[in-house]
C-alpha cells in the first residue's frame, strides 16, 4: 500500500511553521485551509465543467499528463478533461489524518466515507491528496484512493483512532516537484499495453515515451503517444515481490484499438512465460503497424 495517514495532531512543523501546537490549532492551520480551499476549488470546477478555474488549480505537470492521455486516445482536448466516470470526492465529509508540506510539495490525508457518487453502500476509506507550489500558488497534482476492502483490521483500527497505519512516508510530500511529462500530439493509433504479472514488478516502455508499471496484478494501460506508424519498440523489466515463488506465469502485451465496429483489439506484441519458465528480468521487442494493420485498425 503507498497511501497513509495520521491525525491532525501529528501536523508537523514543516507545515505550520512552529512545533508544539495543539489537535484544534492544527486543523485550524490557515496552510491546511488554503490547501483544502484548492482542492475544493478544483473539483467544483470539474463537476461544472469550468475550464478557467480548472487551468488556475491545476499543476503544470498534472495538465499535460492529462492532455497527453486524451490526445492517446484520439479526443478532442480540453473538451474531454471533464468526460470523468466519477465525480471527485469532496472532503466536507471526511476527517483529516495528516497534512504535511515539504519544500513545493503538499499531501493531506483523509479518513471516511469517500463518496465519488456511485450508487450503493460507501465504506470508511483513505483519501491522499497531493499539491505543488508553483509561482507561490498551491496547485492540485493528484489524488490517491486507497480502498480498505481487503485490510479490515487497518478500517477498524482508524475508525476506533488508531492511526499507527498512516505514520508511513507514503502519507508524506515528497519535496520534489513532479517530473514533466514529454507531450505528445494526437496519437495516430490508440494502443494499450496489458500485463499479467502475479508476484511479480513490470515495467514497460513503449516507444521510449510511455512508462508503465504494474504489481501482482492483471491490468491494462493507455500507451502516452499511441502506436506510430511504421515500427514501434516495446521494453520491459521484471523483478519478483516479496512472497512470490518465481514460478508464476506472466504476460506483457501490447493491443491496437481497432476503429471499425465489432473489431477486438489487435495483438501487436506479446512476451509469454508459462508457470515455471523462466522469465526474463530484462527484454525488448517491437511490432509493425503497416498497411495491412491499418486496413484492419480502420475496417478497411
Amino acid at each position: 500500500m503507498f497511501i497513509k495517514r495520521i491525525f491532525s495532531i501529528v501536523l508537523t512543523s514543516c507545515l505550520l511553521g512552529v512545533g508544539g501546537v495543539s489537535a484544534e490549532e492544527a486543523l485550524n492551520s490557515p496552510k491546511v485551509k488554503v490547501l483544502e480551499d484548492v482542492y475544493t476549488a478544483w473539483s467544483k470546477a470539474v463537476r461544472q465543467r469550468d475550464a478557467q478555474t480548472w487551468t488556475q488549480t491545476t499543476a503544470k505537470n498534472r495538465k499535460l499528463s492529462m492532455r497527453n492521455r486524451i490526445y492517446s486516445e484520439r479526443r478532442e482536448y480540453p473538451q474531454s478533461v471533464f468526460d470523468l466516470p466519477t465525480a471527485p470526492p469532496l472532503v466536507g465529509n471526511l476527517k483529516l489524518l495528516r497534512a504535511h508540506v515539504l519544500g513545493p510539495t503538499a499531501a493531506l490525508s483523509y479518513f471516511g466515507k469517500v463518496d465519488f457518487g456511485i450508487k450503493g453502500e460507501i465504506a470508511d476509506n483513505l483519501l491522499l491528496l497531493h499539491f505543488v507550489n508553483e509561482g507561490g500558488q498551491w496547485k492540485y497534482d493528484r489524488a490517491d484512493f486507497i480502498n480498505l476492502m481487503s485490510l479490515p483490521d487497518v478500517r477498524k483500527q482508524l475508525q476506533q483512532g488508531n492511526y499507527a497505519y498512516v505514520e508511513s512516508d507514503d502519507f508524506k510530500a515528497s519535496g520534489r516537484l513532479p517530473q514533466m511529462p514529454i507531450a505528445v500530439g494526437p496519437a495516430a493509433f490508440i494502443a494499450k499495453v496489458y500485463v499479467f504479472c502475479p508476484g511479480r514488478e513490470v515495467k514497460v516502455k513503449v516507444n521510449k515515451i510511455s512508462d508503465h508499471r504494474f504489481q501482482d496484478t492483471r491490468a491494462a494501460e493507455i500507451v502516452i503517444g499511441g502506436g506510430i506508424d511504421g515500427l514501434n519498440e516495446v521494453q520491459f523489466a521484471t523483478k519478483s515481490l516479496e512472497g512470490s515463488t518465481g514460478k508464476e506465469a506472466m504476460c506483457v502485451r501490447v493491443y491496437l484499438m481497432s476503429y471499425a465496429e465489432g473489431t477486438k483489439p489487435i495483438k501487436a506484441y506479446e512476451y509469454l512465460v508459462n508457470e515455471g519458465e523462466e522469465v526474463q528480468p530484462f527484454g525488448s521487442g517491437n511490432f509493425m503497424i503497416g498497411p495491412e494493420t491499418k486496413k484492419i485498425i480502420f475496417g478497411k
